[in-house]
């Protein structure tokens, strides 16, 4: 009997986690968003949200534990140094956790950039979260609680056949994923959301490239 009831409860459990994600009705997408900027993340909106960011409980690099070898002169070249070790920490735990097709870990100086191709996050003929799409996000989000001193723009773009719709489409996507890292613990004051099109293309306009320009962008910078 005992095992007959274990066999049932280890069913549910695999079906609980097979279950499928979708995106809660967009009418509800304001409230998941709250405290979220739409906007693009410049230095000066960066210095803007902070108040907003420390009373939401972000904190800033200066707070982190500063490596063991460092000058204590300078205030700012030891957040340099403390930023450059930490978003390098960051990089590293991203690109050793997203090994996946269609999604690629860059840096840029102090900034992380992680480059989601649409169809490896989500499905193909419908605007929605794919499991692995929710699998990836996920692994991102968990990540992102760790290395929390940081700012994230979230940027959508489509490519370039895409024209009439474009805005709309992109910042529909970069939505989607701002949701699911909101109802996944990732503090929305942290978040800068932006649909920019077919803007700043990354590929070709043949087949190959354009399923490459269709992506979610999540740039990450050290909150100072």
């Amino acid at each position: 009997m005992n095992l007959k009831y274990a066999i049932f409860f280890s069913g549910l459990l695999l079906i609980g986690g097979c279950t499928q994600y979708h995106s809660p009705a967009r009418s509800t997408w304001p409230t998941y968003l709250r405290g979220a900027s739409f906007t693009d993340m410049t230095e000066m909106a960066r210095i803007a949200k902070r108040p907003v960011f420390l009373g939401a409980g972000g904190k800033l690099i200066s707070q982190i534990d500063a490596p063991a070898k460092m000058d204590y002169g300078d205030k700012i070249q030891n957040d340099t140094v403390i930023s450059v070790n930490y978003m390098a920490n960051l990089e590293y735990e991203l690109y050793d956790a997203l090994r996946k097709p269609g999604i690629s870990v860059q840096r840029a100086g102090t900034d992380v950039v992680v480059i989601l191709v649409r169809d490896a996050i989500m499905e193909l003929d419908v605007g929605d979260i794919s499991p692995d799409g929710a699998d990836t996000l996920k692994t991102i989000s968990k990540i992102l609680k760790k290395y929390d001193a940081t700012f994230m723009e979230i940027a959508g773009y489509t490519d370039a056949m895409a024209t009439a719709q474009a805005n709309a489409l992109s910042l529909d996507m970069a939505q989607r994923v701002g949701v699911y890292m909101a109802q996944d613990g990732i503090n929305t004051a942290r978040m800068f959301i932006v649909g920019r099109g077919a803007a700043r293309p990354i590929a070709g306009q043949d087949d190959i490239g354009r399923l490459t320009n269709r992506r979610v962008e999540i740039r990450l910078v050290p909150a100072r």
